[in-house]
């Protein structure tokens, strides 16, 4: 077996995968100062905050890659991460590796729990359970429900918490345009895997619609991310420069015209579905983020 360099252990956690969790930590961030401008000085917890978003998401990575391996969901050849199943690292390791990021992420936990409070605790252990059992729930068709409100409501509302010292609960209204849109992403994936999924013995939310629903699902969830975007700048939960998301509209109707194009027998049409809806994610995220900060500088 060759030496293991730094590159192989940073690619190993998936970085390309990171603006999943950053960016609702970013922008729940940037939200409570503009609601709270007290909160501005807690900025550095905020900071602390995302990064711990960041790193119980890679512990969560490593341990869905390890029982993704160990039971034969990734495979050499099917489009799996190659980290195991190139052989470059054993299986320990990378369980090893998991979970010492899910116990840092726990230790930060606790230090800003003393700095804000006791209650963060409780979104510290929801969000690290999830992280460390997603992939048996995933395998229960629980996996669309767990990413929603882990990477929307939870690490929102925590965020909101590190810098206010209670929770702002407008922050899961707040959260909702992003959590569909990361579900869809995982939908993306799982509609084009069902068949691979269902010979390895996993249930998918996807398996359980079948084809014609995933469509009509994936497309619901896009549609959901412009309409909570509108309604919520209308009633001034948002400030009215998120609408600048509304620019990424044509990305999202280009994702919807290549899911329409599958069929029972042929999904190759969204091959590229799940990156193309990652960098939906991606674009969505930044031109909300752009939207806040024109908010708190003008």
């Amino acid at each position: 077996m060759e030496k293991l360099t730094l590159k192989d252990w940073f690619f190993a956690v998936s970085p390309w995968s990171y603006p999943v969790s950053a960016s609702p930590a970013i922008i729940a961030l940037l939200y409570t100062m503009w609601v709270h401008p007290e909160s501005i000085d807690n900025w550095p917890l905020g900071v602390l905050a995302v990064a711990g978003a960041i790193i119980f998401h890679s512990g969560g990575n490593l341990i869905s890659d390890y029982h993704d391996f160990r039971t034969g969901v990734d495979q050499a050849g099917n489009g799996a991460k190659d980290s195991l199943t190139s052989g470059r690292f054993t299986p320990k390791q990378i369980l090893y590796f998991g979970w010492s990021f899910i116990l840092l992420g726990a230790l930060l936990g606790v230090v800003l729990a003393y700095q804000s409070g006791a209650n963060l605790l409780w979104v510290g252990i929801f969000g690290g359970t999830g992280a460390v059992f997603y992939y048996m729930l995933k395998a229960k068709a629980l996996g669309d429900l767990l990413i929603f409100l882990i990477f929307g409501p939870i690490i929102m509302t925590g965020v909101g918490f590190v810098m206010l010292g209670y929770y702002d609960w407008r922050l899961i209204l707040v959260s909702l345009p992003v959590a569909f849109i990361t579900v869809d992403v995982l939908h993306s994936n799982n509609t084009r895997d069902i068949q691979r999924d269902s010979e390895a013995g996993l249930i998918t939310f996807a398996k359980i619609l079948g084809i014609k629903s995933s469509i009509f699902y994936y497309c619901l969830l896009i549609f959901c991310v412009y309409a909570s975007v509108i309604v919520m700048g209308a009633l001034k939960i948002l400030p009215l420069w998120t609408l600048i998301t509304l620019i990424t509209i044509p990305v999202a109707l280009r994702n919807c015209r290549m899911i329409m194009q599958i069929k029972e027998n042929d999904v190759t049409p969204i091959n590229t579905l799940d990156i193309s809806t990652a960098q939906l994610q991606l674009l969505f995220s930044i031109s909300m983020l752009l939207a806040l900060i024109l908010t708190l500088v003008i």
